[in-house]
Parts: C-alpha cells; sequence; structure tokens
C-alpha cells in the first residue's frame, strides 16, 4: 500500500497536505522559495505522531521534522521524496505548575505562547530570541537553541527538564521527568536536544520556569575598541552582582545599517563608534535594581571602560534598543544573503573577525560583511551580503569557517547543522566523535528515515 494512502486514515483529511497545498507553504524564514516536499502531515498528537512514523518506517519513506521553520541551516527544508511532518497542531500549554515552576507543552507551542502563559502565572521561561513569535518550542529543543539570555539561564538544554520523543519506527520514549535532580541512569533527553530531529521527533516537552523578572534595565553603550568590550563584560558582570541577563554586541557597520533611513530605527547614540553594547539586566526589587544598575555604568565609566552610553528609562526605550538588535531583515534588502552562526573564545573573537573581513575583501570585493551577535557567551553572526549569488557560497564558507579550526571554534552556535554545515562539520568535530554520532544514528534510525542527510 502507498504510504500516503496508509497515513491518511492516521491523520484524518485536514491533516494530510499534498499537491498545491504543499506548494502554497514557504521554505522557511530564510528562503521565501514554495515547499517541495511530497506531502506534509499535520498530526493532531503523540499517537498519530507515533502511528504516522511506523507506517513511514516500514515503508523506509524519508520524514523531515518541521517546527517554525525559523533554522538557518535547511535542518527542516524536506525536499522532493521527503515528507514533512509538521507538528503545528500540536501546540497546547497542557499544564503551568506554579509551585514546582514547571510547565508541560506539546513541541508545536511558540516560544511566544510559552513566555507569555509563564506571565500569566508570575513566571518567567527564560529562553528568548528574535524569531519567538515563530519558532517552535520543539524546534528550540531539537536545536538546542540560545538567544539573548544565555550568559544567565543557559541554553534550552538548560530549560528542559523531561520530554517525550517518537523514535523512527513509532515507538514512544516518555521521559516526561519534573524533577530538577534525577541521576536514575541516563538522562535520555540530552540524546535528542540539539540532535535536529535526526534521532527522534520531540512531542512534549516539562520546561523549567523561573520568577519573573519584577525590574528590567537596559542600556546601550558605546566602545572605541574590542579590549573595552571584553574588558567592560567582566566587569559590569561583577558591578550587577550577577543579574546581567544580555550582552549583546553590534560591529558599526551593523549598527549604521539598523538606525540610517529607510531603516524604521533611529540610534540613541551616534553611528561613529566601531562596537555597540545592548547591556540587560534582570532584578527582583525595583526601588533598588535601577540605583544599582545605573551605579554600575557609573562606575565602569569612570573606569573608562566605555565612551558613550544611553540608559532606557521606559519599556518603549528598551522595546527600540531591542529592535536595533533584531532587525536583521534589513540585510535581505542589499542582495543575496549568506548567514553564519559560529562562536569561539572571547579572546580570539577581534582577531578572527579580522581575518573574515580580510580574507572576504580579498575575495569578493564587492561584498559587505555585517556582525553581531550574543559576545557574552561566545556567539558570533556574520551576514555577507552584495552582489554575488548563491554560486559564491564556497568562497564565502571558506573565508567565515576555515579559520575557526585553529582557534578552537564551532562552526554552529546556536542553530545546528542541518545540510547547510555538513561538510564543514569536521573542523569542530574528530573524527571519533562523528563516528559515535553515526553509531547513535544507527542505534536509534537503522533504515535512516529521520532528517536524513542533515548533520551527518
Amino acid at each position: 500500500m502507498d504510504v500516503l494512502a496508509r497515513i491518511r486514515p492516521i491523520v484524518a483529511a485536514d491533516g494530510l497536505l499534498t499537491g498545491e497545498s504543499v506548494r502554497e507553504r514557504v521554505i522557511g524564514w530564510a528562503d521565501s522559495g514554495p515547499c517541495q516536499a511530497l506531502a506534509i502531515v499535520r498530526p493532531a498528537d503523540t499517537g498519530e505522531v507515533s502511528r504516522v512514523l511506523a507506517a513511514c518506517f516500514d515503508a523506509g519513506q524519508p520524514v523531515v521534522p518541521m517546527g517554525g521553520l525559523t533554522g538557518l541551516v535547511q535542518g527542516s527544508v524536506a525536499g522532493p521524496g521527503e515528507i514533512g511532518l509538521s507538528l503545528e497542531r500540536m501546540n497546547r500549554i497542557e499544564v503551568v505548575d506554579a509551585r514546582d515552576r514547571t510547565m508541560r507543552v506539546q513541541a508545536g507551542a511558540t516560544l511566544q505562547a510559552v513566555q507569555d502563559a509563564a506571565e500569566h502565572e508570575g513566571l518567567m521561561f527564560a529562553l528568548d530570541l528574535g524569531a519567538r513569535g515563530s519558532a517552535t518550542v520543539g524546534g528550540n529543543a531539537a536545536t538546542n537553541a540560545g538567544g539573548n539570555r544565555v550568559i544567565r539561564y543557559g541554553m534550552m538544554r538548560e530549560l528542559v527538564l523531561g520530554l517525550e520523543a517518537v523514535l523512527a519506527d513509532g515507538t514512544v520514549i516518555s521521559s516526561l521527568n519534573r524533577m530538577i535532580k534525577n541521576n536514575a541512569g541516563y538522562d535520555l533527553k540530552q540524546l535528542f536536544i540539539g540532535s535536529e530531529g535526526t534521532l527522534g521527533v520531540i512531542t512534549r516537552l516539562v520546561l523549567r520556569l523561573r520568577p519573573l523578572p519584577l525590574s528590567h534595565q537596559t542600556a546601550l553603550l558605546a566602545c572605541t575598541s574590542f579590549d573595552q568590550v571584553t574588558g567592560l563584560l567582566g566587569r559590569l558582570d561583577a558591578l550587577l552582582g550577577g543579574a546581567m541577563s544580555s550582552y549583546e554586541v553590534m560591529w558599526r557597520e551593523f549598527y549604521e545599517l539598523v538606525t540610517t533611513p529607510p531603516a524604521p530605527g533611529r540610534g540613541p547614540l551616534g553611528a561613529d563608534f566601531p562596537y555597540y553594547v545592548i547591556v540587560e539586566a534582570l532584578g527582583g526589587d525595583p526601588s533598588s535594581d535601577q540605583a544599582r544598575f545605573e551605579q554600575g555604568l557609573a562606575t565602569a565609566g569612570e573606569e573608562g571602560r566605555f565612551a558613550d552610553a544611553a540608559i532606557a528609562t521606559s519599556q518603549a526605550q528598551r522595546d527600540a534598543i531591542w529592535a536595533l538588535r533584531d532587525d536583521v531583515g534589513r540585510l535581505f534588502a542589499l542582495g543575496h544573503p549568506f548567514v553564519f552562526d559560529i562562536s569561539l573564545p572571547i579572546a580570539e573573537m577581534e582577531g578572527y573577525v579580522a581575518d573574515v573581513h580580510r580574507a572576504l575583501a580579498d575575495r569578493l570585493p564587492g561584498e559587505r560583511c555585517f556582525t553581531f551577535g550574543h559576545l557574552g557567551d561566545g556567539n558570533l553572526h556574520f551576514v555577507v551580503v552584495g552582489r554575488a549569488g548563491p554560486e559564491a557560497r564556497q568562497t564565502v564558507e571558506e573565508a567565515v569557517y576555515r579559520p575557526l579550526a585553529a582557534r578552537q571554534g564551532s562552526v554552529s552556535a546556536e542553530h545546528g547543522i542541518g545540510i547547510e554545515k555538513r561538510p564543514w562539520l569536521s573542523l569542530s568535530r574528530s573524527a571519533d566523535e562523528i563516528a559515535l554520532m553515526r553509531r547513535l544514528k544507527h542505534s536509534l534510525d537503522p533504515r535512516g528515515i529521520l532528517n536524513p542527510g542533515r548533520v551527518i
């Protein structure tokens, strides 16, 4: 029997999309082209996911798990002959336990919905990123998402207490642990977090919540040297007593782009400094937190650790500062974009960025390179854009990825490997590590149907 014929009665009529209903959907956030998948299956619960995967496993049918399609490495792009497995109908917030500070959700819930549900109970889900309205928590877990608050709360891996996943053959692994401490054998959830849907499909999660901050302090600082940027990070963290939650850096080219018309943003500081830092602190005592934040900045300023500052005094001003950092879409209007997400030791960053800019200027002199990122946790983003088309990808990737090996960096900080970065994985992982990944893949997915060709 045809695999789609087996799947149709499992998910009912509105759970299986084919033909033009598939083509009407875009590939993802970074590519507006039509989806080319054989079909898109939209199960309503874990039982349906299990039965769909069992049917695909029997038929040897490749399956590509699809979240909010906000990734940048083609990890969730279903191509011809592949079935896209979308959890968009599995989006319920099942339980919010204010006493235990946990939340159980279906994997298709958006990050924004999870944040709002936590806030309604006076709590916070700490993960935050610009695509919060579209990205799903299942996709966040599958890629081990990072975002803006990693330096205080950690990546998605630290925010998931338990999860449920379905293996390639339809076996349901329900490990919905609610405890912070649980050393009863292997921590099975870690097999699936960061595995990009290649080992199993995450269907439900237990998330760790934190107290809702009662105060937010945000400032935009300008620095005249990279030594100022790195010195300021450690000094402010100490002065703020661990309250710092974000430390974002924008190189001048990026800041100038997002503060100059036709960009909607207007920078509170002039665009003549080489570096701009967004620092944010979250606290629980509004009466004293602002004073401590301002005193910390005053002390750092007196020590010559930055050149200029603008402190937000309202939520509107905080939003305006963050809107500059989040206005990444501005780059896509400049030409064909090559988007990169790398990490490396902070001490290596200045030399590395200089090497990348120099290599690009030599090899593709017409291209512009914009640099920004979550510098507090060692994560940088490059967007290379200009006249060169897709055929220049190999040249651009050589310039960005090749120097990482000697600097003990990673070709992926938070978006995963997918298809795009697979040729470069060996720069960041040893042959023995990759061999072990293959053994895990074969053990859990012996027919290779889950996200084939991604990661390894």
